[in-house]
């Protein structure tokens, strides 16, 4: 059975400022981009576990997908598939989103 999608206030947020950038270039390519962000959710929440665990946190109910050159970044718990968010794969992921990650929840390094 499918999680139901819960997207948060910023991750709509995160595709429309992907979106300005990418738009500087090419606007076609920028809704293409932005339509498979949504796509690829709905085609996570049957399969949620799909996505690998965060590299960055010691909890693997928080994962991501990539698409493209970007990270869709979600937990999951018993009903939800909750979209976090949004990122460029390049970027520290606790620098660009560590406010809406775990606290005290980071991997230690062996």
């Amino acid at each position: 059975m499918a999680l139901e999608i819960v997207w948060s206030r910023e991750a709509p947020d995160d595709t429309e400022e992907i979106a300005r950038y990418i738009a500087k270039d090419s606007e076609a390519y920028a809704a293409i981009t932005v339509q498979r962000f949504f796509i690829e959710v709905e085609e996570l929440a049957p399969f949620p576990r799909m996505g690998r665990a965060l590299p960055e946190i010691d909890d693997d109910t928080y994962r991501d997908w990539i698409v493209g050159d970007y990270r869709i970044v979600y937990r999951i718990d018993e009903h939800y598939l909750n979209v976090i968010a949004v990122v460029h794969g390049a970027r520290l992921l606790t620098k660009a989103i560590g406010d809406r990650l775990p606290r005290n929840r980071k991997r230690r390094r062996e």
